[in-house]
């Protein structure tokens, strides 16, 4: 039979258990530095399971992209990035989205514009948000991946990104994640947009009542091209139709005699 100080014990054992518990799948407004993490382990790697509701897996439905990727990167250049969450629940409450981000080799830093919205703690080579960048209107930061020196090989990025609610309970916010890698070599200023969900994005609405050509993937040279060729077949159908009309008419002088009597014979109904 267990005394009351036994029993007393076991109660505040309890309790502190489900302090852990709850203070575990508390969201972390301020980012996440360095190696801080559940379980121990990096969330730019494992992604934030804090905020993925009842299931502990990435969803799709959430679309975690870096825009402005070049294809090689040239050693110790400044490469300026957009991460960016699109999809999960509508943004409303006291945060919207967040993201950490880790970096095999090279410095992460914030963004121009950016400074009160991103941090990286005491490790440079990761990136989260602050308090202030957690309730972006559009879940998008602006963030400078400075590459390393010549050399080190290739460099991996890893980033999760949470798409939230606000309301301060993790049910209904989601999560995803990407990784990929850059390989030092010559940058020849193009850039690419690297994404993981499903791609289901919705384009921007059109301004005025109407879309420009080029946003409709027809380029404004190709577009006239297009209606000069269709002008030009129109011209070459009304021409046949005028020759075929005119060119063998009765009228025709140089129609030889034998054709003449022909259609002479035909008007009259005779028959040859």
């Amino acid at each position: 039979m267990p005394t009351s100080t036994q029993r007393v014990r076991h109660i505040l054992v309890g309790l502190l258990v489900v302090v852990l518990i709850a203070g575990s799948t508390q969201a972390r407004p301020s980012g996440i530095t360095g190696d801080e993490a559940e379980g121990g382990t990096d969330v730019a790697k494992t992604g934030c399971t804090c905020h993925s509701g009842n299931s502990i897996a990435p969803d799709d439905s959430v679309t975690v992209l870096i825009a402005d990727v070049p294809y090689h990167f040239a050693p110790e250049q400044a490469y300026t990035l957009i991460i960016e969450i699109i999809g999960g629940p509508e943004i409303g409450g006291t945060a919207s989205g967040g993201f950490s981000m880790r970096v095999s080799d090279g410095m992460l830093s914030a963004g121009a514009g950016y400074e009160d919205m991103v941090q990286n703690g005491d490790d440079a080579m990761t990136l989260t948000h602050t308090e202030a960048g957690s309730n972006p209107t559009d879940r998008s930061w602006t963030i400078v991946w400075t590459a390393p020196a010549s050399g080190g090989g290739d460099v991996t990025f890893w980033l999760a990104g949470n798409s939230v609610d606000g309301d301060g309970s993790p049910a209904g916010d989601a999560w995803n994640r990407l990784s990929f890698s850059l390989g030092e070599g010559d940058d020849s200023g193009n850039t690419r947009t690297i994404f993981a969900g499903d791609g289901d994005v919705t384009p921007p609405a059109a301004e005025h009542g109407h879309v420009d050509l080029h946003h409709m993937g027809a380029p404004f040279r190709a577009h006239w091209l297009g209606l000069l060729g269709f002008g030009a077949v129109v011209a070459v159908i009304l021409f046949c139709g005028f020759f075929l009309r005119y060119g063998f008419s009765r009228h025709y002088e140089g129609r030889s005699n034998l054709v003449r009597l022909r259609m002479k014979h035909l008007r009259r109904g005779d028959q040859l």
